[in-house]
């Protein structure tokens, strides 16, 4: 079972999005147990401060380090060889399918959301081992950025998706955007879902959601090709996609 910790100002916000669909599902089956930390409780200061004036002088509030250090110090022991300690943070690396299918391999992982102009640099020299950035832009605080991650990283774990399949046919999971989808009814408005995939024919199918794939990568996100090895028959369709 993997275990995670995450350290918020914001503990309640996680209530519902902990609480529903398939990261419920996971909690129930044992396969993953989260734990949510008010690190205000370890301020170790009567007026429960966590943050202060950036030395120096500049604009905004900085994170104290001693509510995280302690927050830390009292959590339960590991209970596997590694600790991944995590900060939510503009600066770091860009998230990514591979990122989260590399998380999904640990057995313990913390999360740490702060709020105010910045973290006290001693957090992130002496306690982090990883920053994660979900992208670009600035949010208000970590939160939203740790659930994103856990949901993306607890759908991976055995026994989580009811098809054990389901995850591995994902957009980015093979480093193209996924193909297209369709279920019933066959026609719906006049719009009808297409003959090859109502023929029986699988590999006349397969070879159509490749297509698709591959098309749907070259429009959206032509940079993915550059990253990844096609196979030959990959090589020929994209030839026949570009014209």
């Amino acid at each position: 079972m993997m275990n995670i910790h995450i350290l918020s100002l914001f503990p309640e916000m996680f209530t519902g999005v902990f609480n529903s669909s398939i990261l419920k599902k996971a909690q129930e089956k044992n396969e993953v147990a989260i734990n949510v930390v008010n690190f205000r409780d370890y301020s170790g200061n009567k007026h429960h401060q966590v943050d202060d004036y950036p030395y120096g002088g500049g604009a905004g509030m900085v994170l104290k380090p001693e509510p995280i250090f302690n927050a830390l110090e009292a959590l339960p022991p590991s209970q596997g060889p590694t600790r991944r300690i995590i900060l939510l943070c503009p600066q770091g690396e860009r998230f990514t399918q591979k990122k989260a299918e590399e998380l999904a391999l640990e057995e313990e992982l913390v999360f740490i959301c702060g709020h105010y102009e910045g973290y006290d640099e001693r957090i992130r020299e002496h306690l982090v081992t990883d920053e994660i950035s979900i992208g670009d832009f600035v949010l208000t605080g970590g939160e939203l950025a740790a659930m994103t991650v856990v949901d993306s990283v607890v759908r991976l774990l055995p026994n989580v998706l009811g098809n054990a399949e389901s995850h591995e046919k994902d957009s980015f999971s093979t480093g193209l955007l996924e193909h297209p989808h369709y279920t019933r009814p066959v026609e719906f408005r006049g719009f009808k879902v297409p003959d090859v995939l109502m023929s029986g024919n699988h590999a006349a199918i397969d070879r159509w959601r490749k297509e698709q794939s591959l098309k749907r990568t070259f429009t959206r996100r032509p940079d993915l090709l550059e990253q990844i090895i096609l196979t030959s028959e990959e090589e020929r369709l994209l030839k026949e996609i570009k014209g």
